[in-house]
């Protein structure tokens, strides 16, 4: 088995497995691509994309979601350049998503963010009169989430794992979070049961069939073998939410866009052609400076449980 981008050389091999189709279970998938050990593939039943082999569960948090993933020296393949150092980048951008929930709760409420990571969306969040809590496996990250906004407001751990009295939330998020969870659906059910009456569910994650996926093929920039294990696209999306007992209430890319730095672009500009992050390396200059980019191929989806 070749090495894995992104990953240390010495994860053994009997760390990856090979599996099925992670929302219907057929073994029955058609390749999009292979690269490294990871076949990208997509299902012939239900037309999922998803990653096979991939880390087995309980060595994903210790493999790719330790201090290398926060800090990644090559972030195209894994994690984020510099994750803490964006900060004022992600409060922009979750300033600016926020008017998502806000559309759908005119008074602020409680919510919990699965997959806080640094806790930026609670930190605008709790700006916004919101009480939060924040769910984050990773040691690495959490510390910074709770000087952010508190201690007593982050619990370690995984959804399903931690204990939350039922009902306890108005408001649950998935940000860039539901794509890496093995067992979505049942994360999903969690969250069900842990929402209020009247509470409401809300996941961003990658488009596969967006034009810039399909333009970007291989190259795309979501393509990050090892922590995107499941790329859905509004159908694929729409099922995963029917059985987990929820109605989708609006599916929009028009919030999905981030603010990011010169710098990321020009090192993203690489995942397309070495050259191209030459040709822009000056914008490293610029790196301070920041542009809204948002190319339509993330989905914010808001659902509420099904009657």
């Amino acid at each position: 088995m070749s090495a894995a981008p992104g990953l240390p050389a010495s994860i053994p091999r009997d760390a990856f497995r090979p599996v099925d189709c992670g929302l219907c279970g057929s073994s029955e998938r058609r390749l999009k691509f292979e690269d490294g050990p990871f076949s990208v593939v997509t299902c012939e039943s239900c037309g999922l994309t998803y990653v096979t082999p991939r880390l087995s569960d309980a060595s994903l948090i210790d493999e790719v979601y330790n201090e290398g993933y926060w800090r990644s020296d090559a972030a195209k393949d894994r994690g984020y350049t510099d994750y803490a150092a964006d900060e004022p980048l992600y409060l922009r951008t979750y300033r600016r998503r926020l008017s998502v929930v806000k559309r759908h709760f005119p008074q602020p409420g409680r919510v919990l963010d699965v997959g806080c990571a640094a806790g930026f969306f609670l930190s605008i969040a709790q700006e916004a009169g919101w009480d939060v809590t924040g769910l984050e496996p990773s040691d690495a990250i959490r510390a910074r989430a709770e000087r952010l906004i508190g201690a007593d407001n982050v619990r370690a751990g995984l959804l399903g794992e931690v204990e939350f009295e039922p009902g306890s939330f108005d408001l649950i998020t998935f940000w860039d979070v539901i794509e890496h969870i093995p067992d979505t659906a049942a994360a999903l059910r969690v969250a069900r049961g842990l929402l209020a009456p009247g509470g409401k569910l809300l996941v961003e994650t990658q488009n596969v069939n967006s034009r810039a996926a399909k333009l970007l093929g291989k190259r795309w920039q979501h393509y990050k073998h090892a922590e995107h294990i499941y790329h859905f696209n509004p159908d694929t999306i729409a099922r995963l939410f029917d059985e987990a007992g929820f109605e989708i209430l609006e599916n929009t890319p028009w919030l999905g866009g981030k603010y990011v730095s010169m710098g990321f672009i020009a090192e993203r500009a690489g995942r397309l052609h070495p050259i191209l992050s030459t040709l822009l390396s000056p914008l490293n200059l610029l790196s301070k400076s920041a542009v809204y980019v948002n190319l339509f191929d993330e989905m914010i989806i808001v659902a509420q449980p099904s009657a």
